[in-house]
């Protein structure tokens, strides 16, 4: 039986199938950040933001060790957000640009946000088996949105998470061995349903910062999405 999407977030948020990482973000709600020495840690799995009557679904790589970690909500408390949300806003996305803690009052228009590992890893970089053990519930996520028409992957590692999914769930793939670059488009079909999976730089501070990822090439990518919404309608 399909879980609804809040029941499938409490699952998230009670996960212990990482022991090691579950102990990693507990450290770091102990020894905190000089600059959030006086904040209560989130210090657990992250769940996603977002409703199940989304039309688009952000993939990220990881909870950063004291943004979303801290906060408990994705891209929430760090830079990479700080140059997210603007962004999602600036494209209608979402009601406001900043994103502070779960109670700012941010919302999400038509659109979820989740990430292929809901811990944050040491040094930000998942092992392999870490990816593997939350990939079941970015396949559950994906089944609850009934009205997904674009995904998008921040990320080499969130993209190919988006495609992993779609051809575990045997959706065709056009190209359909397609590698990774900034704006990088593959078209899924299954029957009468399309689904175009978009790829992004990840607005980390290493990429914002050097300019690989300006904001002119991160509006792109939802004004793009917004454009294929119209499109396929429905």
């Amino acid at each position: 039986m399909k879980r609804s999407l809040e029941s499938l977030e409490r699952a998230v948020v009670r996960c212990t199938r990482c022991p090691e990482l579950r102990a990693y973000t507990a450290q770091i709600s102990r020894d905190k950040k000089l600059a959030h020495a006086d904040c209560t840690y989130w210090g657990k799995p992250v769940p996603a933001f977002g409703n199940a009557s989304a039309r688009v679904m952000i993939v990220g790589l990881a909870p950063g060790a004291h943004g979303s970690n801290r906060t408990g909500r994705p891209f929430t408390g760090d830079a990479s957000g700080d140059f997210l949300y603007p962004a999602l806003f600036r494209a209608g996305f979402a009601t406001q640009p900043h994103a502070i803690d779960r109670d700012d009052g941010l919302q999400l228009i038509d659109c979820l946000i989740t990430a292929a590992l809901r811990c944050a890893p040491p040094q930000n970089k998942p092992t392999p088996q870490e990816l593997r053990n939350c990939f079941p519930y970015l396949l559950e996520e994906f089944e609850t949105l009934a009205r997904l028409r674009v995904a998008i992957g921040l990320g080499s590692i969130g993209f190919s998470a988006i495609l992993k999914v779609l051809r575990q769930r045997e959706w065709s793939l056009d190209p359909p061995r397609p590698s990774f670059k900034h704006a990088g488009e593959v078209v899924a079909s299954l029957g009468s349903r399309r689904i175009v999976a978009i790829a992004s730089y990840h607005p980390s501070r290493q990429n914002t910062n050097t300019g690989v990822l300006t904001r002119a090439m991160f509006d792109a990518i939802f004004v793009r999405a917004r454009t294929i919404l119209e499109r396929l309608k429905g």
